[in-house]
């Protein structure tokens, strides 16, 4: 049971914590002073939207009747972050090691998704 919901585990305890820090203190990972009102909005946003994901997974984790949802929008989530980290890289360079580890990070869960998925679709 512990490996089907891996991915969604590993992801709530990441994403909770930096929903928390983007929302309250982007400063902590990322080198920028956050100077207006529409800043602080833009990053609470992203909070709102990193909260939500977390939830799903632990609902995921908690009810087998959302391990399917979550384990879909972990996959779609996951990728999509990785996706838009490799376009930076080609566009703007290589960030700081931290988040080239993120980003290995994001493949490794979204691929793990992916074959939880696949596993657990044959077996239904």
């Amino acid at each position: 049971m512990i490996l089907k919901n891996l991915h969604l585990i590993l992801s709530s305890i990441i994403v909770i914590p930096v929903a928390i820090v983007y929302g309250f203190c982007p400063h902590l990972l990322f080198q920028i002073t956050i100077n207006s009102i529409n800043e602080h909005s833009i990053f609470k946003a992203i909070m709102g939207l990193y909260l939500a994901f977390g939830l799903l997974f632990i609902l995921g984790i908690c009810y087998r009747h959302y391990w399917k949802t979550a384990t879909q929008v972990n996959i779609l989530f996951m990728f999509s972050l990785a996706f838009g980290r490799i376009i930076s890289f080609v566009f703007d360079g290589f960030p700081s090691p931290v988040f080239l580890f993120g980003t290995l990070g994001e493949l490794i869960l979204g691929f793990y998704g992916l074959l939880q998925l696949k596993q657990h679709s044959i077996k239904s």
